[in-house]
């Protein structure tokens, strides 16, 4: 098996030549440099990448925590993140909490032991910011608050949300329904800190606006974003518990089930019903009609989230200061408003596509 010392013989330099050449640390001129990769190709001289990874003190390996990759948004942005990690010779480890039946507290036990570089969390957690903070490793939160210090990307949900509500009031729906996750995970009504859930200034400002416009809002929760079958159902029921309503708003998978049924009963859409999606997956073109959608940028949303994460991994302690876009310095409270947490945030601008679900 062909070694650094056999390259370093068949090139005529020293093993410390050779070993900078292979780890690209350190100043070797360009005649070295080329003599080195020239005597690694006529040997077939492959790198040993564990022993590179163990000499920059690295693994390469960045674990990616999601619920599901069931779920059309998640398996998009999935995608999405293994592609920019990619791009960047970094590894994605993905640790699908439900789909696996593990325990984020696994992931987070392998970044402490530095089997990974760093750590994406795109799941919601129980956990208190005090325990985030705490691991003293690089963490970038996707569209949630984790704890003072750690970065923190998400979609520019308050904009969804009034994207919504403006086309909505100008098509003149009297009686809008919007379809979402437990309310118990929204900090802007439960009133703790803990996590935020992902869209909650989405349903923030739609609720908001929409009464301002003296049109009637109801919000039905639909379970917990793994839960398939459940949010299934409740697409499938929604027009018979909401009979007068005339607007549905939801996630591309809940709104392709309010279209199936829609038509099933024979409702026209959009002249009797207006249906919005938001995501902007794949799934909002095959519902059956085109859904007009808020589109999630998933490109621009995991480039952020990875450039957020190579930050942090150049820090001592995995942590980047207030400077930085998308980090909330609180000193020693672990705590922030709602408020602070979107002023905050790192947000990713969305777009409004109109598609054939809404009128014009």
């Amino acid at each position: 098996m062909v070694g650094m010392r056999d390259v370093a013989k068949q090139a005529g330099v020293s093993l410390s030549t050779v070993s900078l050449v292979v780890n690209k640390n350190g100043y070797v001129s360009d005649d070295m440099r080329e003599r080195v990769e020239d005597a690694m190709k006529t040997l077939n001289y492959i790198p040993n990448e564990l022993a590179r990874n163990l000499y920059r003190g690295r693994t390469n390996l960045v674990g990616v925590i999601v619920p599901t990759v069931r779920h059309p948004f998640f398996s998009a942005m999935t995608a999405a993140i293994q592609g920019a990690l990619a791009k960047r010779g970094l590894r994605t480890m993905l640790c699908s909490t439900v789909d696996a039946d593990q325990s984020e507290t696994d992931c987070v036990d392998m970044l402490r032991r530095h089997m990974m570089d760093g750590l994406i969390m795109a799941a919601h957690t129980a956990h208190e910011p005090i325990y985030w903070t705490s691991i003293g490793r690089p963490i970038v939160a996707f569209d949630r608050y984790l704890g003072a210090g750690i970065p923190s990307v998400g979609s520019d949900h308050d904009s969804g949300g009034h994207l919504v509500a403006e086309r909505l009031i100008a098509t003149g729906a009297k009686h809008v329904v919007s379809i979402g996750g437990p309310r118990s995970q929204f900090i802007d009504y439960g009133g703790g800190m803990g996590t935020t859930f992902p869209t909650v200034r989405l349903h923030a400002a739609l609720e908001g606006l929409l009464n301002e416009a003296g049109i009637r809002y109801d919000y039905v929760e639909a379970g917990e974003v793994a839960n398939l079958e459940h949010q299934r159902d409740v697409a499938l029921h929604v027009i018979d518990e909401y009979p007068d309503a005339d607007a549905f708003v939801g996630s591309d998978y809940i709104t392709a089930y309010v279209v199936q049924e829609a038509l099933r009963q024979g409702r026209r859409i959009p002249d009797d019903l207006q249906i919005v999606a938001y995501d902007g997956t794949g799934m909002a073109d095959a519902a059956g009609i085109r859904l007009t959608c808020v589109r999630q940028d998933f490109d621009a949303l995991a480039e952020q989230i990875v450039t957020r994460l190579i930050q942090a991994c150049e820090t001592a302690d995995g942590k980047l200061d207030a400077d930085h876009v998308g980090v909330i310095d609180m000193g020693h409270d672990e705590t922030a408003s709602p408020h602070d947490v979107a002023e905050a945030m790192d947000l990713v601008p969305v777009s409004f596509h109109q598609g054939e679900s809404t009128r014009r």
